[in-house]
């Protein structure tokens, strides 16, 4: 069986995992706790690590079901076919945030105009800067070296 993301409404992931599981569908939504502001007190409060997405387990020909869960919206596509996520990497992710020395997390996209700073690969602690961001590849203008890097992803 396969994990696909399902693309949720805004803030109904957890109601969507939950009606999801008492369907008997397989699913995941992996959640951070983090410390809320009110302008009177403040509060742990567990949210979701990526917002409007659950992972759900599922044979091929089972994919419909979701839909009937008030708050699916659609699976997430990759190149046209629904995206496939592998069990290692949802491992890593329960793995990651079972660690106790974990403290804050956060998933930002690159945005054109980002500075980031290269950790892996030929070009490791370099700064950059993004300056332009498609489905297949990322362009990075790397100025101490001046040079421009164009990454490709699948």
């Amino acid at each position: 069986m396969n994990w696909y993301v399902v693309y949720t409404k805004p803030k109904w992931e957890k109601k969507v995992a939950e009606k999801l599981t008492q369907a008997g569908v397989e699913c995941y939504c992996p959640l951070i706790t983090q410390i809320k502001q009110w302008s009177d007190r403040k509060k742990k409060v567990e949210v979701p690590l990526f917002n409007s997405y659950v992972f759900v387990q599922l044979e091929e020909i089972d994919r419909n079901t979701v839909f009937q869960v008030p708050g699916v919206v659609r699976y997430l596509f990759w190149l046209g076919k629904p995206a496939i996520v592998r069990d290692e990497e949802i491992s890593i992710i329960k793995k990651s945030l079972s660690d106790s020395n974990v403290t804050d997390i956060s998933i930002t996209a690159m945005r054109v105009g980002d500075r980031i700073k290269l950790d892996s690969g030929a070009f490791t602690n370099q700064n950059a800067i993004v300056q332009e961001v498609s489905n297949t590849h990322y362009i990075l203008v790397l100025e101490s070296l001046g040079c421009v890097l164009k990454i490709k992803y699948k």
